[in-house]
């Protein structure tokens, strides 16, 4: 027997632009697959703290090792990206499923007097006198200094590009050839704006090279 063919149905650019507001923000953000999902820890001048969930970490490179954030246009206060610009540092903090419905709180929009550390119940740390506070509760946990500012002229949309000046994660996770394994740190990832998912690994496979077949890496 043949492989049974799932029906796939078609939407049209017009019809995407139809679509209500909010039901073309939700398709939308589906459309890229699964995402990398953080809590973005920063703090003023004034040592007001902030903490924000972003999904689009965006890996740039690796000599030096960098990672961009996108932020949407400025209709409304980003108090996260004023407080990376005024001080040029902040943290990258991996969610797990013990602590996603409080990430996903920070989406709320608080008042700038507000810290969402506070609001959640989330509690600030500070490691080896970096500036910016990391999530106790992750995992993962990475500190990161300002390096670019890119405004994208299609849309206004801003890329924050930072530079990874420390790591913490759990001992038993990094393996001999450099790989992080996030799933065994517990690290979720997302779909959408608001569905939160775990993984199930199916394989690490060798580097790809021509005319060479591919293994997988235990």
């Amino acid at each position: 027997m043949g492989e049974t063919r799932v029906k796939l149905n078609q939407i049209s650019y017009e019809q995407i632009m139809n679509m209500e507001k909010q039901e073309r923000v939700h398709f939308a953000n589906s459309l890229g697959g699964f995402k990398s999902v953080g809590l973005i820890g920063t703090k003023n001048k004034n040592n007001q703290t902030n903490l924000a969930i972003v999904d689009s970490i965006l890996h740039i490179g690796s000599n030096p090792p960098l990672f961009g954030i996108v932020f949407r246009p400025g209709v409304v206060e980003r108090h996260t990206l004023e407080n990376i610009l005024e001080t040029g540092f902040y943290t990258i903090n991996h969610i797990t499923e013990k602590i996603h419905k409080q990430a996903h709180q920070t989406s709320a929009r608080y008042d700038r007097a507000c810290s969402e550390f506070d609001e959640t119940g989330l509690i600030p740390e500070y490691k080896n006198d970096f500036f910016a506070p990391f999530v106790k509760e992750s995992n993962v946990k990475l500190a990161m200094e300002f390096k670019e500012k890119v405004t994208l002229s299609i849309n206004s949309t801003v890329l924050i590009i930072g530079e990874v000046k420390e790591v913490y994660f759990p001992e038993d996770c990094l393996q001999k050839d450099g790989f992080l394994d996030i799933e065994k740190a517990a690290s979720l990832t997302c779909s959408g704006l608001d569905s939160y998912h775990k993984t199930t690994r199916i394989s690490r496979l060798s580097y790809a090279k021509a005319n060479k077949e591919i293994t997988s890496i235990i």
